[in-house]
């Protein structure tokens, strides 16, 4: 049975990839390697939930090491905030940004992974990133065998996007603690920002679902069409 290293980004995205992985018949063991959180108070809440669920299902976890000044030195360097708002100018160019410092962080973690990996004999290594739609997935996928090519591991590069509201339901049932960012502390102002539109955008909702939505002006229309898709997407995990 090949052994993989899979790599945890926190508790309820780690539910079910697990699961996943396993059934494919992998030998299964996690490495929780996430500089990128902030506050330190938040790494110990998400490590702890983690830790707690596999200890109950004698999962195998590895801790990298904390590292936040080794973060902000590779990947902080891109700076932020970079708020992804739709009725907001500058939507392009932040997504752009943003994306450069996702991918930096991808790869500063998933460098740790297959060190870890190769160094304890696994022959594989995946992520649970890829579970959340807020994340950049094809970035993801690159970066992870980019890693696994430079040790000489496989990278089983899965999308497991499909599964987030199953991850998602399985976490709440057991009563996980949920964060509401991502990790890093522009990922904090960033989600903090997208959320004020949403609110906003709800209130024109609210707003539209009076008038019939006939004589709204553009602007809110715009606001209207964002939080649709924010539902569409379902919540952040």
């Amino acid at each position: 049975m090949k052994k993989l290293l899979l790599h945890s980004c926190c508790g309820p995205c780690s539910v079910v990839p697990f699961d996943r992985m396993t059934h494919e018949g992998f030998s299964v063991a996690t490495a929780f390697v996430n500089s990128n959180i902030h506050p330190k108070e938040e790494y110990a809440l998400r490590i702890g939930t983690w830790m707690d669920y596999a200890k109950t299902r004698g999962i195998p976890t590895f801790e990298g090491a904390y590292d936040p000044q080794l973060w902000e030195k590779t990947v902080g360097v891109h700076g932020g905030p970079y708020p992804l708002l739709e009725a907001a100018p500058g939507y392009r160019e932040n997504l752009a940004q943003r994306q450069v410092r996702c991918a930096a962080c991808y790869r500063l973690r998933f460098e740790e992974l297959a060190s870890l990996a190769s160094q304890n004999g696994f022959a594989a290594i995946s992520s649970t990133l890829t579970i959340s739609p807020y994340q950049f997935t094809p970035l993801i996928l690159a970066e992870l065998e980019r890693a696994a090519h430079a040790v000489g591991l496989q990278a089983v590069a899965h999308d497991f996007s499909e599964h987030y509201a199953e991850t998602s339901r399985r976490s709440r049932e057991l009563g996980m603690y949920r964060q509401n960012y991502c990790g890093c502390r522009y990922s904090q102002e960033e989600a903090q920002l997208e959320r004020a539109e949403r609110k906003a955008a709800r209130k024109v909702a609210r707003k539209a679902a009076r008038k019939g939505g006939g004589d709204l002006p553009p602007s809110e229309h715009l606001a209207l069409a964002s939080l649709q898709s924010f539902l569409a997407e379902g919540t952040a995990c």
